[in-house]
């Protein structure tokens, strides 16, 4: 079964959405991102990108979760959500939303997309994320300076649009929004500007996450996280810290590992 399937990988253990199967809607080889984050933890960007396109399309998508539930019956009830995520950032496929109107028509489960943020200025990636129950949305800086020093993105992008692209998103889309945050040492120090930013977004959830999985860059430990968490006050802020792990035994361990990092090693 490992070779099985080449877009869907998992289930893994969200610390924040239960048992969820992943959707990789760009590849089963190359990480394809327009940003080359500092803490990834799936390494460096192979394919630097903004062009949106349809890398792989929607039939294949749709036979692999038909045949992952059909192969798996007794998975079918454990599973919380479908997330778009895995190598690279899922808004990047034109497609999306053809994927998620698909997939509702053969499974009941909850749909999550985890993103960068970084097209969500675009009118037709605001329609696509519309579609899902749950978005993830990355917010790791509080201006342009910070955000390259942090995110690292290709010509093109800049902090304007991306925090210009989740206000105007929030204003339109009536499921869940979280904001993430990935704090390491080169982003503590804005922590206090970002809680501001996000003040002003209405967010159901704000994540404070840190790098738990092998990374670049070294994880803050918890009296770090807790510190920052502070400056978040009035807002629902919940911190990677505050989760209880569980294990989860995901189809394909290699696999798993390239679109979701070396979840089998958590730094504390």
């Amino acid at each position: 079964m490992a070779n099985s399937f080449h877009y869907i990988y998992g289930p893994v253990e969200s610390w924040r959405m239960g048992k969820s199967l992943g959707i990789d809607p760009l590849s089963d080889k190359a990480k394809i991102c327009n940003l080359n984050c500092v803490y990834c933890q799936l390494g460096k960007t192979h394919v630097l990108t903004n062009e949106r396109k349809e890398y792989v399309a929607t039939d294949i998508i749709i036979a692999e979760i038909d045949k992952f539930f059909n192969e798996n019956p007794s998975i079918v009830e454990n599973i919380d959500y479908l997330t778009f995520s895995g190598r690279g950032e899922p808004t990047l496929a034109s497609n999306l939303g053809d994927m998620i109107r698909s997939i509702r028509k053969i499974r009941k489960e909850q749909i999550a997309v985890i993103t960068n943020s970084t097209l969500m200025h675009i009118k037709q990636v605001q329609r696509d994320l519309s579609e899902a129950d749950l978005v993830l949305a990355k917010l790791d800086a509080c201006d342009e300076f910070s955000f390259k020093e942090i995110d690292k993105a290709i010509l093109g992008i800049s902090f304007e649009k991306v925090l210009g692209g989740i206000k105007s998103f929030r204003d339109l889309y009536r499921g869940q929004l979280a904001i993430q945050i990935m704090f390491v040492e080169d982003n503590r120090k804005y922590a206090k500007e970002i809680a501001e930013l996000i003040r002003n977004i209405n967010a159901d959830e704000v994540q404070i996450n840190t790098p738990l999985r092998p990374s670049a860059a070294k994880p803050l430990d918890k009296k770090g996280i807790q510190e920052i968490k502070s400056y978040f006050y009035g807002i629902p802020a919940v911190t990677v810290y505050e989760h209880e792990r569980k294990e989860t035994i995901p189809m394909d361990e290699q696999d798993t590992i390239l679109r979701h990092g070396n979840y089998k090693v958590n730094i504390q």
